[in-house]
């Protein structure tokens, strides 16, 4: 395996979406609690910026990971929650987590 074989590989990709110093974070709280409105997740992050947490947030709806659910007022609500694809995860981040913890 070369380097441009390593950059279409699934590990590589896999590891893409996960990374990052909040994401696992985000992960984390979405697994374990279920659906999030956006200040509570914020507020649950104490050091992260809202900028940044949007950021991750688009970054992971965009790959498919989480769902993302408005609700019409003033002002507007906006949750989030895993999607399937993000579930599946939930084997692979308790396995990381137990090698961690070992």
């Amino acid at each position: 395996m070369d380097y441009k074989d390593f950059e279409n590989c699934g590990l590589k990709k896999a590891l893409n979406m996960v990374s990052g110093k909040w994401k696992p974070m985000i992960l984390h709280f979405l697994f374990h609690y279920g659906e999030y409105r956006f200040n509570d997740l914020w507020r649950s992050m104490p050091k992260v910026s809202k900028k940044v947490l949007t950021e991750h947030l688009r970054q992971m709806e965009e790959q498919g990971l989480i769902k993302r659910r408005e609700v019409n007022g003033f002002p507007l609500e906006v949750y989030y929650h895993l999607s399937e694809k993000g579930r599946e995860l939930g084997p692979i981040l308790a396995a990381l987590d137990e090698f961690g913890n070992s």
